[in-house]
């Protein structure tokens, strides 16, 4: 709750925050919009930016609110207090993906609504309460996916920057956030669905578009996805678990980076 509590509370404090959160990225979607538009794109193609654009603040908050964040609290001396503190690591960063998830989903809303109503992007209605259960799935398996990242990233040091940017533009183009992943062949989509935001998106866009080429039926996807949260889930609580040993063997968990 005290890792979640700033990052809910900071989405009316900063009003700055609404320009640069919401505003800023909108504006990407857009300028796609605009490229589909201009080479005759079939209008469905509208509605694949504009989901992708809201499901993109959701990976960005995961790579550098989630992997990089036990890096930056080590740097900033924060990780001592966390080590001391009566809970575990994986309590930490579940804090900061849920206040996490919370704060994006208020951007990710904004992009939808506002997309849609500028470009008249339709949806199938009678596929929303499936692709809810598809998001929330997609959200279970990303926010682990994260805790799994940050224990690496912390485990890593230095090279954390790195890491995180090349894991920016990289996943979205393998991941499909601006055209079906299908168009990439079955065999990239595939190795591309070890990333629950691959397979969430994949599954979103055929329940709400249709005609959405498919990389696997929607139900086969979900299905993934429930396997991926205990994978993930499992991963990221025995690299938490081997950090602190190794802490422990050579007391270098909280030293800050040259």
């Amino acid at each position: 709750m005290a890792r979640a509590y700033p990052r809910v509370r900071g989405i009316v404090r900063d009003r700055a925050w609404l320009i640069t959160e919401i505003v800023l990225p909108l504006l990407g979607v857009v300028a796609m919009v605009y490229v589909y538009r201009s080479l005759g794109a079939p209008h469905q193609y509208l509605g694949f930016v504009v989901l992708g654009g809201a499901m993109l603040a959701y990976w960005q908050n995961v790579l550098w609110s989630m992997a990089t964040q036990l890096y930056w609290d080590r740097d900033a001396g924060n990780l001592e207090i966390f080590a001391v503190s009566p809970c575990s690591f994986i309590a930490v960063l579940l804090g900061m993906a849920v206040g996490g998830l919370l704060m994006t989903t208020a951007r990710a809303a904004v992009v939808i609504v506002a997309g849609s109503l500028l470009f008249s992007v339709g949806y199938v209605w009678s596929g929303v309460p499936a692709a809810l259960g598809v998001f929330l799935l997609t959200m279970a398996a990303l926010y682990l996916f994260g805790c799994l990242l940050g224990a690496l990233f912390l485990f890593y040091g230095r090279d954390a920057w790195n890491l995180a940017s090349a894991l920016q533009e990289p996943v979205y183009f393998v991941s499909g956030f601006y055209f079906p992943v299908r168009s990439l062949t079955a065999a990239v989509g595939g190795v591309a669905s070890l990333l629950p935001i691959t397979l969430g998106l994949d599954g979103l866009r055929q329940l709400l578009l249709p005609g959405t080429p498919a990389l696997v039926g929607p139900q086969w996807e979900a299905l993934a996805l429930t396997a991926l949260i205990p994978v993930y889930g499992a991963l990221a609580m025995h690299a938490l678990r081997r950090i602190e040993q190794r802490a422990r063997r050579e007391g270098r968990l909280s030293l800050r980076a040259a």
